[in-house]
């Protein structure tokens, strides 16, 4: 976007000073349908007013989730609300906007979803929260990186018996505007004094124990990957840094929840998917440098919402 037109834009809109074009697009789409249906106010982040953000009375009322499915979500579906669900582009409240009507009628479900996933059957109703779940994470702690306030949790996962009549379980992560995956917190840390293994795939995966999520918070995630053989380890050795330092780190970890549930044996099947906007194309770099890490690209599917 063009700097004459960003800020011609913001005239009018009261928005964050870098967006991508397909943010911005999205972020006024979003905000005129919030004018028209439901306040011209702004709301508040760190002091600053943002048209695209929702005042709190509308946030404590669950806005913008989809007004039918809130007495629902509100009564069965108890889940972590992220900071940002009162946004009006939160990928959170949007997961729920697009899955919650879909499942809360298995009839429906039994038509939709073996489109996207052709060994879908029917939803596992008995399973989860009647099927499903938003913010799923296994109680075991199998990765052993769930705390209060950090952890692999899938958007939603889905229960549901196959073709085969096999309990399965699909975990997606959507995405609405973002333009990555969430990056490696091992690196980020400023308690990490090792940052220079971090530069070295090789070295990381030749010798996991230089990695920080390994020595010092005692994650599991190296120990699963070696275990799975999910990933190439000749093509995690190609990469000039740590394989899972971007946004392929995100990914990464949702693979190895996947596999530590279906080594449980609770789930015949488990699989794990990515969900965004077709529009959104600033996510397929890390989509395709993740894919050329698999050894077997059926763990794997990105689809679009």
């Amino acid at each position: 976007m063009k700097k004459n037109v960003l800020v011609e834009v913001s005239k009018k809109y009261k928005l964050p000073k870098k967006l991508t074009d397909f943010q911005l697009s999205l972020y006024i789409h979003l905000i005129e349908w919030k004018w028209e249906h439901l306040t011209t106010k702004p709301g508040i982040y760190k002091e600053n007013e943002y048209d695209a953000i929702l005042p709190k009375e509308f946030q404590n009322d669950l806005h913008p989730l989809y007004r039918p499915i809130v007495q629902e979500i509100r009564k069965n579906h108890q889940f972590k609300i992220h900071t940002h669900f009162g946004h009006m582009a939160s990928s959170q409240a949007a997961c729920v906007n697009l899955f919650a009507p879909l499942l809360l009628n298995k009839e429906i479900a039994r038509t939709i979803l073996p489109i996207i996933n052709p060994k879908f059957s029917t939803l596992a109703d008995d399973v989860l929260d009647g099927g499903f779940r938003f913010e799923y994470w296994d109680a075991s702690n199998p990765l052993n990186d769930h705390t209060d306030a950090a952890g692999t949790d899938s958007d939603i996962a889905i229960a549901y018996y196959d073709t085969n009549g096999d309990l399965s379980l699909w975990l997606i992560e959507h995405k609405l505007t973002e333009d990555e995956f969430t990056t490696c917190g091992g690196y980020r840390s400023k308690g990490n004094h090792t940052k220079a293994f971090c530069k070295n795939g090789a070295k990381i995966v030749n010798d996991n124990t230089k990695c920080y999520y390994q020595y010092h918070c005692q994650y599991k995630y190296w120990e699963i990957t070696s275990a799975s053989e999910l990933f190439d380890r000749d093509e995690l050795k190609t990469r000039l840094r740590c394989p899972f330092i971007g946004g392929e780190n995100q990914l990464w970890r949702n693979q190895l929840m996947a596999y530590s549930i279906k080594e449980k044996m609770q789930f015949k099947h488990v699989h794990f998917s990515v969900v965004h906007h077709p529009q959104n194309g600033d996510l397929q770099k890390t989509i395709d440098s993740y894919m050329n890490l698999l050894n077997n690209k059926r763990n794997y599917s990105a689809i679009i919402s």
